[in-house]
């Protein structure tokens, strides 16, 4: 995979934007950064959609910005011309394709059935676009092609929305989301930035699904962390040992001698631990890559932040399924 569709899966969730006013499209990339998703995929089903790409590369230089609806080889040389990442298409059109992929461009064509799948693999590509994602059978779908594809990847677009984005996200076929909620059309219209921007911020809120597991609390030995689990205890909170602490219920960690943190450790939770640390390593937040645990299958089970925060060491680790 290249480092383009890196790029976009670290994102999580990309803006799809139709740009009426070409006014609109700096304001609008600012917005969606500020918010927390600084990505964007422009439609060419707008008049001067390159020109907004172009704007948008040469003001918020952060932003990954890709070309979507390209439909003809013209199209895609206007958009990268105008500096676009990535090309996506709604269908698969392998002339489309070959041309954008000679360019030396990331290509997402738009593929529904196994044969689309094959042609797109044919040329080389492990990632496409699953358009149109809900009506054409949605996660269901995805993970049904992707017995026979299995090194295929998937960004479905159409009918994503909060309610269904985990449940999409939770396959690891998923390169990323299209959506476009955050974005809708009266909103840009009307030049409601800060409410697309409190959108983008709820959007971010929903991939990560950020919440506080546990607090560690550091003890100087086995005999003060056992006494301070018996005080719990009396909160109704019962007192659990494992080989390295004493549990408090599942709100406190009880360390039988000091561990990470100057005062104890803060479990975060969140929804997928390894897409979670790839948005959060673009977001600029530094891990501490030696502290990283794993289970037995080898996927990421814990991993600390890099630092303490109010003497308290952070890491974060997965949320138990719902």
């Amino acid at each position: 995979m290249n480092d383009i569709l890196k790029r976009i899966s670290a994102v999580t969730v990309v803006p799809v934007i139709k740009i009426n006013d070409i006014e609109n499209a700096v304001p609008l990339a600012q917005a969606l950064c500020r918010g927390g998703l600084p990505a964007a995929e422009v439609t060419f089903r707008a008049a001067g959609a390159d020109e907004a790409i172009r704007r948008i590369r040469a003001a918020v230089p952060e932003m990954l910005v890709g070309a979507g609806t390209v439909l003809t080889t013209e199209q895609a040389d206007k958009a990268i011309e105008a500096g676009a990442q990535f090309i996506v298409s709604p269908g698969f059109n392998p002339k489309v394709t070959k041309h954008v992929l000679e360019r030396g461009v990331a290509m997402l064509p738009g593929c529904a059935t196994p044969a689309e799948c094959e042609g797109a693999m044919e040329l080389g590509l492990d990632a496409v676009k699953f358009f149109p994602a809900e009506p054409a059978g949605g996660i269901s779908m995805i993970k049904a092609m992707c017995a026979p594809y299995s090194n295929l990847h998937f960004m479905p677009t159409g009918g994503i929305k909060p309610e269904n984005l985990d449940s999409y996200l939770s396959f690891n076929k998923i390169l990323a989301c299209g959506g476009t909620w955050m974005v809708k059309e009266n909103l840009i219209v009307n030049h409601q930035f800060d409410e697309i921007e409190r959108l983008t911020r709820q959007a971010v809120q929903t991939i990560l699904g950020l919440r506080v597991q546990h607090v560690g609390i550091n003890c100087t030995s086995n005999d003060e962390a056992s006494a301070l689990g018996d005080t719990l205890s009396m909160l109704s909170l019962p007192k659990e040992e494992q080989p390295l602490s004493y549990f408090s219920g599942s709100l406190f960690e009880l360390m039988k001698q000091p561990g990470r943190g100057t005062h104890g450790h803060i479990a975060l939770g969140v929804n997928h631990l390894q897409r979670a640390v790839e948005y959060l390593k673009l977001r600029g937040v530094c891990f501490d890559e030696e502290s990283c645990q794993y289970k037995e299958n080898g996927e990421l089970r814990l991993i600390y932040l890099k630092g303490e925060f109010g003497g308290f060491a952070i890491h974060l680790l997965e949320n138990e399924p719902a």
